[in-house]
């Protein structure tokens, strides 16, 4: 970052909260942070944005953090993905118009098209494209290990070996670049991929990377999904992955979607057609606020919602601990009547 666009930025980090006002509108203060869903302002708790700097040094006054996600930045990031920004000269230009700062002297361009920035559509559909079929690799072994063992080739899954880690400040210092990685692709209505989620993987335990944050998405996620079968009258949707996948172990001819967090499940754009959508929702307060606010965009358009909820933490808990038929069991007096003659 440019001395100039150091100084915007900590500019912003000195009037955060205004920031976050004016471009998070969606969230609210909570103590020290401003909370709202995700960079792209959806409701939710999963982004938390820090609105003074901290006593020892170790967090910055306009520095967020994506739970979900594990992505981090500051608020020239923030302006960017509402504005919808494809050249950083924009964002700086709205930030200075935010703090109402002169515009700079005229300085000459650089005439070569800048490169797609690492969490671009357009950087995941490559990522997507380097990637190999998950059967046989890694990725399938991991899932095996968390008793997912149905795997088609058609799934919108793949497997990376050599799969760059971006380090947070969280993580060891001198870790590893690059694990290799499960790869999900995320993908609008239309199945155009928009991002994908990778989750970052130990070839000796089998397990998640020893990594601060193992899973992450990038690209547009907003609205869109990670899909397990085409669109459909009846449907699942759901947070993680493996809670979806958890889900099609038990009942497996119902079509279902991953929106990945809280917030994106939350924004999930409703297929056409769609009657009745089952939610299977996280046991914590994002996915209580994410099962909410699906629910009153299901209501304005018709669609019956039914929420699904795990004995324990998860559905991937209830078929680690509990196996496939307690889980069909469990589903079975959850579902409509309709619905459990047809998928269970």
């Amino acid at each position: 970052m440019t001395s100039q666009a150091s100084d915007i930025a900590r500019r912003l980090g000195e009037n955060a909260e205004a920031v976050c006002r004016r471009y998070l509108s969606n969230g609210r203060r909570e103590g020290h942070y401003w909370l709202v869903g995700d960079v792209h302002n959806a409701p939710g708790r999963s982004l938390y944005v820090r609105l003074a700097d901290h006593s020892d040094g170790r967090g910055a006054a306009g520095k967020w953090t994506d739970a979900a996600s594990g992505d981090h930045g500051d608020l020239l990031d923030v302006i960017a993905a509402i504005c919808g920004h494809t050249a950083f000269r924009e964002t700086l230009e709205e930030a200075r118009r935010f703090l109402s700062l002169p515009p700079p002297p005229n300085m000459p361009r650089n005439p070569a098209p800048p490169k797609a920035s690492s969490g671009t559509p357009e950087s995941a559909r490559r990522l997507w494209a380097a990637s190999r079929p998950i059967l046989g690799s890694l990725g399938a072994d991991y899932l095996a290990g968390r008793s997912i063992v149905t795997v088609p080739a058609s799934d919108p899954l793949r497997y990376h070996r050599h799969c760059f880690y971006r380090a947070s400040e969280d993580d060891v210092p001198g870790g590893r670049p690059a694990w290799p990685a499960m790869i999900a692709a995320v993908t609008d209505l239309g199945g155009a991929i928009t991002g994908v989620h990778r989750t970052w993987l130990d070839p000796e335990t089998r397990d998640k990377a020893p990594v601060a944050y193992p899973r992450r998405a990038m690209g547009n996620l907003l609205g869109h999904g990670v899909r397990f079968g085409p669109a459909a009258r009846v449907m699942a949707a759901g947070e993680g992955i493996e809670t979806i996948l958890s889900l099609r172990e038990a009942v497996p001819a119902l079509s279902m979607i991953a929106g990945l967090s809280g917030a994106h499940l939350a924004a999930l754009a409703f297929p056409a057609g769609l009657k009745r959508l089952y939610v299977a929702r996280d046991d914590d307060p994002a996915g209580g606020v994410a099962l909410s606010t699906l629910s009153e965009r299901a209501e304005r358009t018709g669609i019956e919602l039914l929420p699904l909820e795990p004995e324990y933490g998860d559905f991937n808990d209830d078929l680690v601990i509990r196996g496939r038929s307690f889980l069909t069991g469990a589903l079975r007096t959850q579902f409509a009547a309709a619905d459990r003659l047809k998928y269970l």
